[in-house]
């Protein structure tokens, strides 16, 4: 086994281990979209996928979930949906890329059984690389709706406006180490060559026949004389 598809087989996984935390970690925090006003300089608000918040001067966090499912604007309706796959589909690529690397129980069943491996681990890439793009889809939208409201002309500019929040920096990091983790899976399985298994075999123990070659010298009959 090649040195560098072992490397790129560690790397694709650990950076798949990370995407998916930032995955879960984005639909799960409330900091969206922040805002604050000059109105209220004790208070700062944040949205989320599943609730809002209200974060007071002295540090008091108040969180409030929303009422309906029906009753949700679209763009959250769609990063919630888009999130949820993308942390679904994170989770059964990372699954898959596991035992497809070549450290997890190598060479225990041939050439078919390294064939299965393979098939594996690059079904683990695409499906990164797939949630790499789900992940980056609601974030990028919500990032540009807000944009788009806060140089609304018809706006008034002493309306209160809604700016990013951290939730979108890590949904962004999620969807680029996503690609980085398929891209590396992908390639490994790309430059494997199917080799045979290098392991040593345990070499059967083989008695050593030893022919003893007797000589016997017959005998000789000893006439007796009788007188």
């Amino acid at each position: 086994m090649d040195p560098g598809v072992c490397v790129l087989e560690l790397l694709g996984i650990l950076f798949s281990i990370g995407a998916w935390i930032c995955s879960l970690a984005t639909t799960i925090m409330s900091t969206w979209l922040t805002l604050s006003t000059d109105l209220l300089p004790a208070e700062s608000y944040e949205l989320g996928l599943w609730e809002t918040c209200v974060v007071q001067d002295l540090g008091i966090l108040e969180c409030r979930p929303y009422d309906s499912l029906l009753g949700l604007p679209p763009d959250i309706k769609l990063a919630r949906i888009l999130m949820c796959v993308t942390v679904a589909t994170g989770l059964l690529g990372l699954l898959l890329a596991i035992p497809g690397i070549y450290w997890i129980n190598s060479c225990n069943q041939g050439p078919e059984g390294l064939r299965v491996k393979r098939l594996m681990k690059m079904l683990g890439g695409i499906l990164c690389l797939v949630a790499g793009i789900l992940g980056l889809i609601p974030v990028s939208y919500i990032a540009h709706l807000t944009v788009m409201r806060f140089f609304d002309e018809a706006v008034p500019a002493i309306v209160p406006r809604w700016e990013f929040g951290d939730a979108l920096f890590c949904g962004w990091t999620a969807g680029f180490l996503h690609l980085v983790a398929g891209s590396l899976l992908v390639t490994s399985c790309v430059c494997l060559q199917e080799e045979p298994c290098t392991l040593q075999m345990p070499i059967p123990l083989q008695r050593r026949h030893t022919h003893v070659h007797s000589t016997n010298t017959p005998h000789r009959k000893r006439s007796m004389e009788y007188v």
